[in-house]
């Protein structure tokens, strides 16, 4: 099949370095267009980098380019590229109107972005759990008035550390979910030499994330009405989210209450037993994989399994508040990142939403 062109928007960041690193060699996609703020604009990538550089293996091909600007070059871009992946840093309101831009410019973008996840014409997909919600990328086109651009989302990050362990329990009566997340640096792109506060320290707080933990997944587990995405009303979720001195990944510690009796071996088999329906370039072997081990898992032995895209269980066991309690940990920055991000961008290719076709009609 012939590629599929992509641009990079934040092609600079530590999450768009990691999509250059996914996408250097991928089956399906070549890079076309890296794109950034006038920071970096008009630079090579090796240039714009060199001061934090997370890039790996990325031949001189990659490294030469120059660097576009996203705002004054994205006519451009959207006319000569397939779709564009968006993990730019900048304030919400403005990562709205420069994904707008995009789509309505006729190019499809994936973002890595929390800007649109609340929109409800905005599909926000796990792909092994709510591919059927991109359709309602039909009528997001309608209300954009385009032919071929429009905009998905994935979730935050942590949410791909537990809700992936969670949905495949949601039909034997998930009802109530308490949980802790421990994040790691990279998912404030930052490392640990580089953030002063987190040395020999946890901090109890991130901004915005515990209301994200407990209001995404209601959407990714929401139906489509009418027009919109609606989100359900059950499982209730409590939660409290902290950063750790840890250079990726992300763990929580989750505690489950369901409405009828279950047993240990009821939830093993419903994770060993999970099943996506569409064989991805990214996708994993085994979405889940639960480890018997009672130190298991851990951030440094388990969160590259799968190439980065396994959920990891462990320490599964009776609560006496709740029902059951139990440990799992994602890769923040594969998984929860460009990973998650670039597994769904290759959905939109198997589901035909995206095509190496698709500036051409532009």
């Amino acid at each position: 099949m012939q590629k599929i062109k992509v641009a990079i928007l934040g092609a600079t960041g530590m999450v768009g370095q990691n999509f250059i690193n996914l996408l250097v060699k991928h089956s399906w996609f070549e890079i076309g267009f890296l794109a950034a703020s006038d920071r970096s604009s008009g630079k090579t990538l090796k240039e714009a980098v060199k001061n934090k550089n997370f890039l790996k293996n990325v031949p001189d091909s990659i490294l030469n380019k120059i660097i576009l600007n996203i705002e004054k070059d994205a006519e451009y871009i959207a006319k000569n590229t397939d779709f564009a992946f968006c993990a730019v840093d900048m304030p919400k309101e403005a990562v709205q109107e420069l994904e707008y831009k995009y789509a309505k410019l006729e190019c499809p973008i994936v973002s890595n972005n929390s800007a649109h996840r609340c929109t409800k014409d905005v599909p926000m997909i796990i792909p092994e759990i709510n591919y059927k919600h991109l359709e309602i990328i039909k009528f997001q086109k309608e209300r954009l008035n385009t032919k071929h651009g429009f905009i998905v989302t994935k979730p935050n990050c942590s949410i791909q550390t537990f809700v992936p362990a969670l949905h495949p329990l949601k039909n034997l009566g998930l009802r109530n979910i308490i949980l802790c997340t421990y994040q790691a640096v990279s998912g404030a792109g930052k490392t640990i030499e580089s953030f002063s506060e987190i040395q020999d320290n946890i901090i109890p707080f991130i901004e915005n994330e515990e209301s994200k933990t407990e209001e995404e997944p209601l959407k990714i587990w929401g139906e489509i009405k009418g027009k919109e995405i609606i989100s359900s009303n059950l499982p209730i979720i409590s939660s409290q989210c902290s950063r750790v001195p840890v250079s990726h990944g992300h763990m929580a510690t989750v505690f489950v209450k369901f409405d009828q009796n279950i047993s240990k071996k009821d939830i093993i088999d419903k994770w060993t037993n999970f099943k996506f329906d569409f064989d991805l370039p990214s996708s994993p072997k085994n979405l889940i994989e639960y480890n018997e081990d009672l130190f298991r898992p851990q951030t440094r032995l388990d969160r590259d399994r799968g190439g980065g895209m396994t959920i990891t269980t462990g320490r599964l066991r009776k609560d006496p508040i709740l029902d059951y309690k139990f440990t799992c940990l994602s890769h923040n920055i594969i998984r929860g990142s460009a990973g998650g991000s670039v597994l769904l961008a290759e959905l939109l290719v198997k589901k035909k939403y995206i095509s190496s076709s698709s500036c051409v009609y532009r």
